[in-house]
């Protein structure tokens, strides 16, 4: 089962961090809900003023939109879902989102939230979509892991 052996939820400390959010279009009931999941995580934590979030057409266009906002945010998070099909695009997709996430993360030095669902199945990527009867919310848990790396990357910053 997904999310076995995940921490207790930390609600970090997001006042004054800027907060951007890009999600895509696809599955719209899943990524309206995990972008729900985000929003909430946000305000949740403090952070100042309404976090900036733009939707995408898809996976495949949410590493340039998330390059573009890690240039000028504390903190953007990723959300979107993949489903496998038949071929193997869906292997294509996933690994490029990754990968590209993950360079975006360390080169910029702005945490990304992961919140991208790479599901076998739709009733597995609405069980993790913080739907009413989900088991969990990625949407929340990759806004907080996000505002919770800024906070850190914040406190371990020198003051100039």
């Amino acid at each position: 089962m997904s999310g076995h052996g995940a921490p207790a939820e930390v609600l970090p400390a997001a006042d004054g961090l800027s907060l951007a959010i890009v999600a895509t279009r696809w599955h719209a009931e899943i990524t309206d809900a995990l972008l729900a999941g985000a929003l909430r995580a946000a305000k949740d934590a403090g952070v100042a003023g309404e976090p900036t979030v733009v939707r995408v057409a898809g996976a495949i266009e949410l590493p340039v939109v998330v390059a573009a906002l890690a240039q000028s945010h504390d903190a953007v998070v990723a959300l979107g879902v993949v489903i496998r099909g038949g071929t193997p695009h869906f292997d294509y997709v996933c690994q490029f989102v990754t990968a590209a996430l993950a360079r975006i993360t360390v080169d910029a030095r702005v945490p990304v939230g992961f919140g991208v669902l790479t599901c076998d199945t739709i009733e597995q990527a609405r069980d993790r979509a913080g739907l009413a009867g989900s088991s969990e919310d990625k949407g929340r848990e990759a806004a907080l892991a996000a505002l919770e790396t800024a906070a850190l990357l914040r406190d371990l910053t020198p003051a100039s």
